[in-house]
Formats: structure tokens, sequence, C-alpha cells
């Protein structure tokens, strides 16, 4: 397995465990809907929590969340609608962002609430 994909799935695992700790419930995580994926859906209090997780060895190039551009929100956003549709699900929904950097030495977790919003066109 590529370094960047462990580092990813391992970026995932530290995020489902922090949002537990904190109280949500995760529904599902690695949703997918076609070519778009959801890394983990999750309720807290009265939202559905779409949640973006980034990982990255070091921010050298960037932090994390940086990463997460309209492209990215747009297939995050699509696969979101069609989650709720296929579920029928009721709720407000939120976009979050985790972002961790994850190395030898350290772990940062930035966990960004209301990340990004769908536009109305």
């Amino acid at each position: 397995m590529a370094f960047h994909n462990e580092i990813g799935q391992r970026g995932e695992k530290i995020a489902a465990e922090y949002i537990l700790k904190k109280g949500y419930t995760i529904l599902t995580k690695n949703w997918r809907f076609g070519k778009d994926e959801i890394d983990i859906i999750a309720i807290d209090k009265n939202d559905l929590v779409i949640i973006e997780v980034k990982t990255r060895s070091n921010n050298y190039y960037g932090d994390p969340q940086e990463a997460v551009d309209n492209k990215k929100e747009i297939f995050i956003i699509r696969a979101a609608e069609a989650y709720v549709d296929i579920e029928n699900i009721d709720f407000n929904i939120r976009y979050d962002i985790i972002a961790i950097i994850l190395n030898e030495t350290k772990t940062i977790i930035n966990h960004i609430e209301d990340a990004f919003y769908p536009s109305i066109s």
C-alpha cells in the first residue's frame, strides 16, 4: 500500500475516534455514490455531519484542509445529497473537515465545523 493511502487510513481512524469521544454517532464510513465518497457520516445532536478527513505528514506544502477545494466540495455535497435521498433523512446538514498532521513525533487534529456550505445557484 502506498504511503499516502496508509496515512490517509490512519487519519480516518484517528478522526473517527476523535468524534466518538466528542459524543458523535457514526452512521457510516467511506460511503460511496458513483465516484464520489464521504469519509465519515455522523450525527451530532440534531445535525447530520458530513466529514472530510485530510491527513498529511507535515504542512510543508500547506495545511491539510487546503486540499478541499471547490471541486472537492462539489463532489462531497453531491454525495451527501444522494445519501440523504437514499436514506430518507431529515436533518440539518453540516459539512466539516478534520485536518490531521500525523508523523513520528506528533499528531495534530484541527476540526473545522461548518467548513463549507452548498452554494445556491
